[in-house]
Parts: C-alpha cells; structure tokens; sequence
C-alpha cells in the first residue's frame, strides 16, 4: 500500500515538473502561466516530502488528493499545448477562464495537503535535506537542493525546519558579492520563497525565529534583493522580533532592518508598523552587554536613516528622541556615545528648536566632558564630540554662554595643544568658527592664550589647517586687547613674518588672512617698531611687490611710522 502511494505521488511530481518546464516556452497569457507555476512549485514542495500515513483514513485522503493533482496537471498540460499552438477553442477568453480554473484548483489542492498535514496522519521518515551540491554544481542541481529546503520549511515539524534553515544559512553565508546563485534562487525564483521566511520570523519556536531572522539578514546584505522583503511584509516581523525575540534574533533583525532601511522608500514601512516606538524603547533600555551594544548600533542606523522623512523626525522628537539620545550619550560603550552624538547633530541640522531640547537636556556638558583630558574617550569620539558642539551651540549667543560657561574653551584649548593630529585639526575647526560667532567667545579665548597656539598650528602639516589657524588668527586679532596681549610676545610676530616668504608653499588664503591679522596689528606702535625691525620685514616687501593689497598698505603704514621716528630724533636733538 505504502509503494503504491509513492509511485503516485512520483507520478504526480513528474508530471508537476514537466508541466513547469513546458510552460516557460508558452508566449500566450505569460502573468497567468507565471502566477500557475507559483502554484506548481509549491505544490510540489509539498508532495516531495510525503512518506507515509499513519492511517488507513489519511492514506485514502492522500490517494484522492494525487488522483486530483493528477488530472489538474494533465488538464493544465492541455491548456499549454493549445496556447503553444495558439488554437483558442472557444476563443481567448475562454482559454483565459480555463487557465484560471486550473490555477484555483492547483490552490485548492495544496490547502488540502496542508490540511492532511496539520491532522498528524502524515509522517517524514523520508524526508532527510538532501546533500549540498558541490562547488562545480549546476544552476538545476543548485536550484533542486534549494526547493528540497524550501519543501522542508513549508510542511517540517520543528525539528526538520530548524535542519533545513541550517542548510539554508549555510549555503547564504557562503554567498559573495560576485557569486550569489544561492540568494539569487531563493529571492528571486522560489515562488513565495521569501514570503515563507517572512512568516517564519513569527514562529513560536526560539531556533526557527533565530535561525530565519539569520536567512534574512543575510539576504539584505546583498543590495540588488533588499527591495523583495518589504514587499513581502518582512518590516513589521522584524519588529517584533526586535521587541520580543532572543538577544540572538534581535541582533539579525535589527542588521536586517539597518539595511534595508538604507533605502528611503522603507521608512514609512517602519513607522506604520510603530517602529519608531519600538526602536526608541530598546535604545532606552541599553544594559550594557555586548549583543546589546551590536543591536543598540544597528537600532540607530535605522532610526538615523527614517528621520531623514521630514514627518518621521517631528513624530520621533514628540515621542521622546532627544531624551533617549541624550541618555546615550553617556553610554559606557563608546560605538553607542558616537552614534549618539552623530546622530543627534543630524536631528538638529538647521533645526533651532531642536538645538535648544537638546542644550537644555543637558547634552552640552556631558559632550564637553568627553572632551576632558583624562577623558577615556578616543580620538574618534572627540572629533565627533566637537562637530556635535558645533551644531548645537555655535548658532545661538546664549548656547554660546552655556558653552563657555561649561569650560569648553578650556578643554579646546589642551586639544590645540597636546592633541592628536587629527583632534588639533578638528579643534582649530572648532576654534576657527566660534570667533566667527561670538564676540564674547573671541574675548575670552584671547585671555586664556589660544592666540599662539594658532601661531604653532600655522606650520602644521594639513594646508587646511594652516588657512584655518590664519582664519581664527585674523578674527582673534579683531578684539584690541587680544591685539596688546599678543604683541608682548616678539617672537609671534617674527614668526608670522617669516611665515609669508613668498617663497615657501602656503595657500594664497592663508598669506592674505595673516597680512589681515597683522594689518589690525599694526594699530600698535609696539608692533609696527617690531615689523620695521624684523629680519622678515622683506618678506612683506616682496608680497607688497606681487599686488598683495594688505601687505602695501602694511608697508605704507610702517614707512609713515619710521618717518615720525626719524623726525622725532630730529627734534629731540
């Protein structure tokens, strides 16, 4: 009895193939022979893995079901043939209603098998996942292994899918940018393929939810197939798997969702399935594990990526965003502060109401002292710690006089000095931009001495750290008293001077920027007797030769101010 149920169920999934073959060559009604042989393939997913009954009942319901399959098959074969031929008996639209008679009833059948299934009276003892091709595999052996796996997930008892998703994940994971046949088949040809794994998120067994939330991470690494899971309602699954699945599963969804949400057009897929919500409760419930830091890192990408819809913004802010972010800010894993930081300067980018929820979260302080010297944090952390101050503060004079107020200038000013490279370069930014904002900030850095720190940084390495250091120079120089305090010191000047040989490789902004600061220096008569009297007074001279306006004007002032000297010695004689 058991033979004979096989060899028609073998007949059956012949016939099923065949069917599916000669189809591809049919021109006529090509959705309709497209949307049968979805019907095919997942039908014969399912009678691929039928072994035995359990039952005398189950086996004659089988048996009915295969007569039924069968005859359909055939009918359907019929239908090819007269399309191939284009012999429309009956006419077009009879043949059209023939087709989608054949469809209904191939759907009906696999309700029926799954229904067999569901009451027990089928067992597995065939149904092992059959042997992974090899690497010199054809596209059709690759492709049959895949439908075996598939085959498995749709009708396996728990046991059987978790073998199968394991199958499944590791012929993924093998998968390159340049060689992807495998995701290719199960995105792009399963019929239903990622639609099943979708579903499978929602599975109440712990493996098959961690085991498919891995699959489908791993499908959203490749671009090209991101745009088939939003599709397949894959977005709010992930969701929940982020809300209530394992730390293991939470780490693959939220990788997938970090990704997928690259593309703008997933952000209001997101937000309707109440992602915004979701998101901003797990980075509020940071715990400090590692899977927690990996998850945490991925929640924000995402929730970066949906605030860029201008709508998705003003709902995250109203549902709490700057709080939860600066929160963050003071996470103890640093991956989490910086993202944090990143982010909250993006919410704020030309947002003044914004900035200001987020000075008066008290996020100015706690950035200022990642900026303290025995700080922890890396270089990294502080580059993005500055660029964050710029955007919140650097707008507004009473965020200014929080700023300072909080020490800021104190903490920039050691960056200047004992920095890092690439810290010295973002905290001459830093400096360069808050003169050009703040009359008060100009006044106060002149008093703690930055004025020859920027004269060091003139000689740095990066030209564009140089134009920035002459840039700050000129705005410092701009306040009088800063003018006095920097001309006690002969050798700032002497060092200006020579850094102008025309000779030497400088940017033509950077030597006009200089020639401004020492203009506005020259309202000293301290300054210009130490100009006149520099052995670098020639390099002014050459500038004033090559139609560098301040430098003729500097020359034309010191000139004025030897003949008063001279005339003074005349008189005083």
């Amino acid at each position: 009895m058991i033979e004979m149920e096989e060899e028609k169920e073998g007949e059956a999934s012949r016939l099923i193939n065949s069917l599916i073959s000669s189809s591809h060559s049919v021109r006529s009604f090509p959705a309709k022979w497209h949307s049968m042989r979805d019907k095919l393939e997942k039908l014969n997913s399912g009678l691929t893995a039928v072994s035995t009954s359990t039952s005398t009942e189950e086996t004659g319901r089988l048996s009915e079901l295969l007569q039924a399959v069968t005859a359909t098959v055939n009918e359907g074969r019929s239908l090819a043939d007269r399309c191939s031929n284009e012999y429309y008996d009956g006419g077009k639209l009879q043949l059209r209603s023939d087709i989608d008679v054949v469809v209904s009833r191939l759907e009906l059948h696999s309700k029926r098998l799954d229904e067999i299934y569901a009451s027990g009276g089928l067992t597995h003892s065939r149904s092992i996942v059959l042997s992974k091709p090899g690497v010199r595999a054809s596209r059709d052996d690759m492709r049959l292994y895949v439908k075996d796996i598939f085959s498995r997930l749709r009708i396996g008892g728990s046991e059987l899918r978790c073998r199968a998703l394991a199958s499944l994940n590791e012929i993924l994971s093998e998968e390159g940018d340049d060689d992807k046949k495998y995701v290719s088949i199960v995105a792009g040809e399963m019929a239903d393929g990622v639609g099943l794994l979708v579903s499978l998120l929602e599975s109440g067994d712990l493996d098959t939810q961690e085991a498919t939330s891995e699959a489908v991470a791993t499908i959203t690494g490749f671009e090209c197939y991101r745009g088939v899971l939003a599709p397949a309602g894959a977005v709010g699954p992930l969701i929940r798997v982020l809300e209530t699945g394992s730390e293991v599963a939470k780490g693959s969804a939220g990788r997938a969702l970090r990704r997928m949400t690259a593309n703008s057009d997933n952000s209001w897929s997101v937000s309707a399935q109440g992602g915004v919500t979701s998101l901003l409760k797990l980075c509020d419930d940071e715990d400090g594990g590692a899977s927690c830091k990996e998850l945490i890192a991925s929640v924000l990408a995402v929730l970066k990526d949906i605030s860029r819809v201008g709508e998705i913004k003003r709902f995250m802010v109203e549902q709490g965003a700057i709080a939860v972010l600066a929160k963050l800010l003071r996470s103890k894993e640093e991956a989490n502060q910086i993202q944090a930081m990143d982010f909250l300067a993006a919410l704020a980018f030309e947002d003044e109401s914004i900035k200001q929820r987020v000075v008066g979260e008290g996020a100015v302080e706690t950035l200022v002292g990642i900026l303290q010297p025995d700080s922890r944090g890396s270089s990294k952390a502080k580059e993005v710690a500055l660029r964050a101050i710029e955007t919140f503060c650097f707008t507004s004079a009473s965020s200014v006089s929080i700023l300072i107020g909080s020490g800021f200038l104190d903490r920039l000013l050691f960056l200047l000095r004992y920095g890092e490279v690439s810290v010295r370069e973002s905290a001459v930014r830093s400096a360069s931009r808050l003169c050009l904002v703040s009359k008060e900030a100009r006044k106060a850095m002149g008093d703690l001495g930055f004025m020859p720190e920027l004269v060091s940084l003139l000689e740095a390495r990066c030209f564009e750290a140089r134009e920035t250091a002459a840039e700050a120079l000129c705005s410092l120089a701009s306040v009088r008293r800063n003018r006095r305090r920097f001309v006690q010191e002969e050798h700032n000047l002497n060092r200006i001077l020579r850094l102008l040989d025309p000779e030497e490789e400088k940017p033509v902004a950077a030597k006009k920027l200089l020639l401004s600061a020492l203009l506005a220096l020259t309202d000293s008569n301290s300054a210009r007797r130490r100009m006149v009297a520099s052995e670098y007074r020639k390099n002014l001279e050459k500038l004033a030769d090559d139609d560098f306006g301040d430098a003729k004007k500097i020359i034309k002032r010191l000139s004025s101010n030897r003949l008063k000297d001279i005339l003074y010695g005349i008189w005083s004689s």
